[in-house]
């Protein structure tokens, strides 16, 4: 099983201009996301993929493996499929680049069913919130999971589900987070699949899976730390990191 971790990286940003090049206390974002990368234990190569060359000089000045895509993908997950025709392997994992804190036990959650006898088509992680938590759950950019008794998705949406007409204490809700495994198969599949009308209507790349028919396994993790997609966030990375380097 040849397992690869695929970063998907693009210059513009909406809400932070040149994020994935923003520096992190001496490091650009990008090249810490690839260095938490490197630390897996299952996957057996790293590579960024990405349409701008000022990201790959870079990656290859600190010696990382770097495909360049086409700037027309409409999201990461067609930007990895492309970067995947190119390299090979069994399984891919889609990692954003603005993860900086991705711890690397994450990333081996999502890729320990594709190493067991029956892999999933896609996998991707899962962490448990609290019934109380209700700025969480009704949070539209939380996105939030329902899964089925065997732990497979059975819908994503901003909204909170399951809808709670009933308060219980026993209701369990889910909050995506936003890396997936890919069978070889499955992310080409993907690939050549038009955006499907739940996916651009919640605006969830992954709702284009689940509208196809295939299955998504869902891993508990309960680890989860903060990505970067504002200013707000980027100090807050960089707060962590410092207070981390001083012990």
């Amino acid at each position: 099983m040849n397992a690869v971790i695929l970063i998907p990286a693009r210059l513009d940003s909406s809400r932070l201009d040149k994020k994935m090049l923003a520096d992190i206390e001496g490091e650009p974002l990008i090249v810490r996301t690839w260095c938490q990368a490197l630390k897996s234990r299952l996957a057996d190569r790293v590579v960024v993929a990405t349409d701008s060359q000022e990201i790959a000089n870079v990656l290859e000045a600190r010696g990382a493996e770097v495909v360049m895509t086409s700037p027309d993908a409409t999201c990461g997950t067609e930007r990895i499929a492309e970067a995947a025709r190119q390299i090979g392997g069994d399984v891919f994992v889609n990692l954003q680049g603005d993860e900086p804190l991705i711890t690397p036990e994450n990333i081996d959650l999502a890729l320990e069913p594709f190493f067991t006898d029956h892999p999933p088509d896609c996998s991707t992680l899962v962490f448990p919130l609290q019934p109380d938590d209700v700025e969480q759950i009704e949070d539209p950019h939380q996105v939030k999971v329902v899964l089925d008794a065997k732990g497979y998705a059975l819908y994503f949406s901003r909204c909170p589900i399951p809808f709670r007409r009933n308060v219980l204490s026993s209701t369990t809700f889910y909050r995506h987070i936003g890396l997936y495994a890919f069978s070889a198969r499955a992310l080409e599949q993907f690939a050549s699949l038009p955006p499907s009308m739940l996916e651009q209507a919640e605006s969830l790349e992954q709702l284009r899976l689940l509208e196809n028919g295939f299955r998504i396994q869902c891993v508990t993790t309960f680890v989860d730390n903060p990505g970067v997609n504002t200013l707000e966030d980027l100090e807050l990375v960089r707060s962590i990191i410092r207070a981390a380097s001083r012990h």
